[in-house]
């Protein structure tokens, strides 16, 4: 039985990439609880994203979780380059590219459009991170590839955080952001600068907590353990990090995708009205190991 009611929410869900990231189950979750969901990804992915959400071949991974019958129909799929605030921010050269051309690809006109399609927002998941350098470790990366892996990574928590917070007035909305143990240890193989974009990012939704909470709103963190995402094949054997975190945590096993989108699900309800400025990790429990 599903206890978690969402009916009448509306959830805007970035960082959706393809059909088997956190992001994309997330999705899935928010709409099983009953959420109108909107899906954002980066604008050179939005005819792949429409693949995975329309062809048959890929009905199987819409499937919802919870024992819905209902597949995944998102409301709207919206461009966001999240590096950019504002129209006026996104250089003329870019404006042309593909997935550019003819759309307010800016965080604010996410928000544009998002108002647009369903008017209010109750929920915002930033499931966003990238580095063009996450294969060089933190002695070898670049300034550029670090300022940008920040930027991308834990700068856009703030800049969607505000602009959503005119949709979210006198809702007490929740925001979620994925997050990484690299955040608090050190983790070699995670480079590129994006440890230190995760632990910013830890640092922000604390920050948010603070400004957002007197207008009701909860801004939490969920941090997951590995998982063979498309994006984790790139920073190391995510196999053998997978194998080797399952040997050392408590509860002797991987996770799924699904485990952080029930987590994400409960930080998105009532239940969790009370709950902010958290770190919850997933991962079964590898965190508290020494």
């Amino acid at each position: 039985m599903q206890i978690i009611d969402l009916k009448g929410k509306k959830a805007l869900v970035t960082g959706v990439a393809d059909n088997v990231g956190f992001g994309w189950h997330i999705a899935k979750s928010l709409q099983a609880a009953g959420a109108e969901v909107i899906i954002s990804c980066h604008p050179r992915v939005q005819t792949i994203l429409e693949r995975f959400l329309t062809k048959d071949k890929y009905s199987e991974s819409r499937q919802l979780p919870y024992n819905s019958k209902d597949e995944l129909k998102a409301i709207a799929i919206l461009p966001c380059d999240v590096t950019y605030d504002t129209m006026e921010d996104i250089p003329e050269e870019q404006k042309s590219q593909k997935g550019y051309a003819g759309v307010d690809a800016s965080i604010q006109g996410l928000m544009d459009a998002t108002q647009k399609a369903v008017g209010e927002l109750d929920i915002l998941i930033h499931s966003v991170a990238f580095s063009p350098e996450v294969d060089r470790s933190h002695l070898e990366v670049s300034r550029q590839a670090y300022l940008t892996a920040m930027s991308t990574s834990s700068y856009s928590l703030i800049s969607l955080s505000r602009a959503a917070a005119p949709l979210m007035k006198d809702r007490n909305g929740h925001i979620v952001g994925l997050s990484y143990l690299a955040a608090q240890r050190a983790v070699p193989f995670y480079g590129g600068g994006m440890a230190a974009a995760k632990a910013a990012l830890e640092c922000d939704a604390r920050m948010l907590a603070w400004h957002l909470g007197e207008a009701g709103h909860t801004v939490n963190i969920v941090s997951p353990g590995p998982y063979a995402s498309r994006a984790a094949k790139s920073i190391g054997d995510i196999g053998e990090m997978i194998d080797q975190t399952a040997a050392r945590s408590p509860l002797r096993r991987s996770i799924d995708a699904q485990d952080v989108a029930n987590s994400v699900l409960f930080l998105c309800s009532p239940l969790a009205s009370a709950i902010t400025g958290e770190v919850l990790y997933v991962d079964a429990g590898y965190h508290a190991m020494a």
